[in-house]
C-alpha cells in the first residue's frame, strides 16, 4: 500500500521505457526500437482519463508510435524527446494549476531523478535503478511494463473513491 494521502493526487506523470514498457526493447530490422505495452496498464489509463484523473507522459523517446498509443487511450499530455524532464514537468504543473504534492510520478532511471525528488509522490517499479528506489516513496511489486502503472493508479483511484465497477468501467 502507498503511504501517502492519495486523495491529494490530481496528476500522475509517467516515463515510458522501463515504466510503461519493459526495460528490454526489441529492435526491428531497421534498428527501430519496438516498445511493449501492458494491457492492464492500458486499461487503467483509459479508465483514469474517463473518470477525470489527469495523466501525462514525459519520455526521452522519439517514436510517434508512443504518442499514438497513449493519446489513443485519451492522454492529452504526451511529451516526446524530453532531454530535460524537469523543465517540462514545471511547465505542466503550472499550466494545470497544481502543486508538487498533488503529483505522483512513476519513473525508473536516472533521467527521472530530478522530478522524483520534487513531486509529492515518487513511485517506481520493483526493477528500477538503485538511485530511483532510494528516492521513491512507493516501490511497486510489479516490474516496469508489467503492471506497475496499474498498481499505482488503481490505488489512487480506490483511495479517491473513483475506482469504477459500473458502466464507466466496462468499455474502452
Amino acid at each position: 500500500m502507498i503511504d501517502y494521502d492519495l486523495t491529494r493526487i490530481g496528476l500522475v506523470v509517467m516515463d515510458v521505457d522501463g515504466v510503461l514498457s519493459r526495460q528490454t526493447v526489441p529492435m526491428n530490422s531497421a534498428g527501430v526500437p519496438m516498445r511493449t505495452a501492458d494491457i492492464k496498464d492500458g486499461y487503467v489509463l483509459q479508465l483514469a482519463v474517463k473518470i477525470g484523473l489527469q495523466l501525462a507522459i514525459i519520455t526521452g523517446g522519439k517514436l510517434e508510435s508512443v504518442r499514438l498509443r497513449y493519446e489513443g487511450l485519451g492522454i492529452r499530455h504526451v511529451y516526446l524527446k524530453a532531454d530535460r524532464k524537469l523543465v517540462i514537468y514545471e511547465q505542466l504543473i503550472e499550466e494545470l494549476g497544481l502543486k508538487d504534492e498533488e503529483v505522483a510520478y512513476i519513473g525508473d532511471d536516472i533521467p527521472d531523478y530530478p522530478i522524483m525528488r520534487r513531486c509529492g509522490l515518487p513511485c517506481c517499479p520493483c526493477d528500477a535503478a538503485t538511485e530511483i528506489k532510494q528516492v521513491a516513496r512507493y516501490i511497486s511489486p510489479f516490474r516496469g511494463g508489467e503492471g506497475c502503472v496499474r498498481d499505482v493508479i488503481e490505488q489512487i483511484l480506490r483511495a479517491q473513491g473513483r475506482w469504477a465497477l459500473d458502466d464507466t468501467a466496462f468499455g474502452w
